[in-house]
């Protein structure tokens, strides 16, 4: 770990698989280094387009969302004010995700678009790569659950944002403290 750099993790749930035709329907992230520094947001759809698929593994409800949730504006002011409260001055917020092109696209769609934008500037680390690289596995191998039986984590996924976002800290954790080791 770099001193100058904090390690966001992030996990989104969304009603399709691409931003601009489908919503970020919720955020969740902790800093990596102390996870009980967290946020979780749910906002209102920008579009009724959705996979039925993809609704059914967040649980989330369209409707609910619409009365109860943030408007992506207000939603992604909150989580930039969140993100610059959390990492100071001198240090840059770096996103981490499990699968992160995937949440990545998301998150950084929506600031651009809806706050003009990205607190974590153009890039972000993808643990799946970055477990490939570390530990020499084939792309294959970086299922989550395959990462949890090598890295043994207390936590597990539950497509809650907030709850994934907590179990790829502790699985990046773990990866970067085996990655030190001599």
């Amino acid at each position: 770990m770099i001193d100058n750099e904090l390690y966001f993790s992030v996990d989104v749930e969304t009603s399709g698989p691409v931003p601009g035709e489908f919503s970020l329907l919720s955020i969740g992230a902790c800093l990596v280094t102390d996870p009980t520094t967290s946020i979780y947001l749910e906002l209102k759809p920008a579009s009724t387009k959705h996979d039925p698929e993809a609704l059914a593994v967040t649980g989330l409800s369209l409707d609910r969302l619409q009365k109860d949730g943030l408007t992506p504006v207000q939603g992604m002011a909150l989580f930039k004010e969140w993100i610059t409260s959390s990492c100071p001055p001198e240090q840059k917020p770096i996103f981490v995700g499990l699968n992160a092109p995937f949440d990545w696209s998301f998150i950084n769609y929506y600031f651009h678009r809806y706050h003009g934008s990205n607190p974590f500037g153009f890039t972000a680390i993808d643990m799946k790569a970055f477990f490939m690289g570390a530990y020499g596995c084939s792309w294959k191998e970086t299922k989550s659950s395959e990462m949890t039986r090598i890295l043994r984590p207390q936590m597990a996924p539950t497509h809650n944002a907030l709850d994934d976002a907590l179990f790829q800290a502790e699985l990046f954790s773990l990866m970067l403290d085996r990655n030190q080791k001599p």
